[in-house]
């Protein structure tokens, strides 16, 4: 679920070299400009995205579902790409389904037209995501019709993913009670619970092969820590500050906590080989909000820094034929606070 910390128009298309500290992405190229991009994922043919994004200057209110043509984006800095989603309510979450023509995603506008309240500001300024039990997960072609409902369970139903043969979706419920990762089969059949542990369980994605999900997941422990996260929850509420990164089979089978490292790890993807993780972090950071991108192997080790530009790097997908990066970043934002999309050449 997208939730990241006006408008920039150019006239020429920004082309990035890649910084010394940034190895690993080559002929990095800036796809939006204004507002807040997000969750950008591949379609399965490589050449369009999926992606949310609330700019002002498309007249969006909060975040919509659009579809961009990789090619056109990276042309010309004026294109608007075609939205998705309703334009009612709000919405999060998208991804292609394997016929390169209809995008799943999750939205509130089922029960309500206009976007969901903000929570209000807090005494303690505690960082908040709204996980609002409207939410549930649609499917629409590229014209933005609306072809299938796949949940109408009650509670929160989003962050949904599609699986590399296309077949089956994991997302995030509370039909049980709490954040729990689920999966169904593709046309919404077959749902099934898979993790069961207190806290929030997110944000998954299917390992190359389709034999493992990586997710992020809070678990909070002492006594003060759940019975907050309990009340957050019955408010439609949570706060995503300490979160770990963990593995599991499709049936939830060999749970494993990957990173040890506090504060926030989330935002988790598998390299093209499947044998790393690259995920978005904000541990070694003194001031809380500076988040970067990671690589780490599945068994814990290796932590390799991706990132530097910027205070703000996260959702990194890669192409279906490994050879592409897309993630949100507010490198170039002049000042402002606009999170944008890059994409780059993927050198490992």
């Amino acid at each position: 679920m997208k939730r990241i910390f006006t408008l920039i128009l150019t006239t020429t298309v920004i082309v990035y070299s890649a910084l010394a500290q940034e190895n690993h992405l080559k002929n990095l190229k800036q796809l939006t400009y204004g507002g807040d991009n997000a969750e950008a994922y591949f379609s399965f043919d490589g050449k369009h995205l999926s992606f949310q994004s609330n700019n002002k200057a498309w007249g969006l209110e909060c975040d919509q579902i659009f579809s961009m043509d990789i090619s056109k984006a990276k042309k010309d800095t004026t294109y608007r790409p075609p939205m998705i989603s309703s334009s009612k309510g709000r919405t999060t979450c998208s991804f292609f389904l394997n016929d390169n023509q209809h995008i799943l995603y999750a939205s509130t506008h089922g029960e309500m037209e206009k976007c969901p309240t903000p929570p209000a500001p807090r005494d303690d300024h505690k960082y908040l995501w709204q996980v609002s039990p409207e939410y549930d997960i649609y499917v629409a072609d590229l014209k933005g019709n609306i072809t299938q409902k796949l949940t109408n369970s009650k509670g929160y139903d989003a962050e949904g993913t599609v699986s590399p043969d296309g077949k089956m979706i994991v997302y995030t419920s509370t039909r049980s009670g709490d954040l729990e990762l689920w999966t169904m089969n593709v046309d919404g059949s077959n749902q099934k619970q898979i993790t069961s542990g207190l806290g929030y369980d997110g944000g998954a994605f299917f390992s190359p092969d389709g034999k493992k999900i990586v997710f992020r997941a809070s678990r909070p422990t002492s006594e003060t820590d759940v019975m907050e996260y309990k009340e957050l929850l019955s408010q439609g509420l949570v706060a995503p500050t300490n979160m770990e990164i963990y593995t599991c089979n499709l049936d939830g089978s060999d749970l494993k906590q990957i990173t040890h490292l506090g504060k926030a790890n989330w935002a988790p993807f598998f390299t093209p080989k499947g044998d790393k993780i690259i995920f978005s972090s904000n541990h070694h950071s003194q001031r809380g909000y500076d988040f970067q991108l990671y690589l780490i192997n599945l068994d814990g080790t290796g932590l390799e820094r991706v990132t530097n530009a910027s205070i703000f790097n996260a959702f990194p997908m890669f192409s279906p034929d490994g050879k592409k990066i897309v993630f949100s970043s507010n490198r170039n934002n002049h000042g402002t606070r606009d999170t944008n999309l890059f994409i780059a050449d993927w050198k490992e």
